[in-house]
């Protein structure tokens, strides 16, 4: 791991994967090269798509990090990662980075995947685009496990939120409403 550590990461910091270390409360930059992606080998991870020049990635910043502090009190069967670039793969001055984002094709900022690992390979995964409180968050990571096993079981699986119906989706309409009809 990298001596590079900071209390939050955001814009100002070198691109690159950034895992959180629960019992320092830090996040450190991986020491990651080449040309491959990054593909988390935890069993639960949890990965945050930033771009330094995406102003709704700092209005996630608000929910994100205080979110991932509180459930890693809570839960020791998450990983947390930040993803970072200026502006997607194409403005990237980290390759593991850049090729992370296409990977998972990620194309909308911010973007949260989360996926399990198991067998040596991604068994599950789910993406969501846009800012999502920290209510958002709750709804939709600490269940996760119990989606895998649905999953992992061959049941059906339906996502806890889809992207209308997130708070700041649900918000953002019924400010336009308003709007509307004055």
């Amino acid at each position: 791991m990298s001596s590079l550590k900071f209390r939050e990461v955001g814009p100002e910091n070198k691109h690159g994967i950034y895992k959180y270390l629960k019992n320092e409360d830090m996040w450190v930059c991986l020491d990651t090269e080449g040309l491959d992606p990054f593909i988390p080998r935890d069993k639960y991870a949890v990965m945050y798509f930033d771009n330094a020049k995406c102003h709704a990635c700092r209005r996630y910043d608000i929910y994100w990090f205080p979110f991932v502090r509180n459930l890693s009190n809570e839960s020791s069967e998450f990983s947390f990662y930040v993803v970072l670039c200026s502006w997607f793969a194409r403005d990237c001055e980290s390759l593991v980075a850049s090729a992370t984002f296409t990977y998972f094709d990620v194309h909308s900022s911010p973007t949260t995947v989360l996926l399990s690992w198991m067998d040596d390979k991604v068994v599950y995964k789910e993406k969501y685009d846009g800012v999502l409180s920290d209510i958002d968050l709750k709804t939709i990571v600490p269940s996760f496990p119990e989606r895998v096993n649905k999953f992992l079981r061959g049941e059906s699986v339906r996502l806890p939120l889809s992207k209308e119906d997130t708070i700041i989706s649900l918000l953002s309409k019924l400010l336009k409403k308003g709007a509307d009809l004055q």
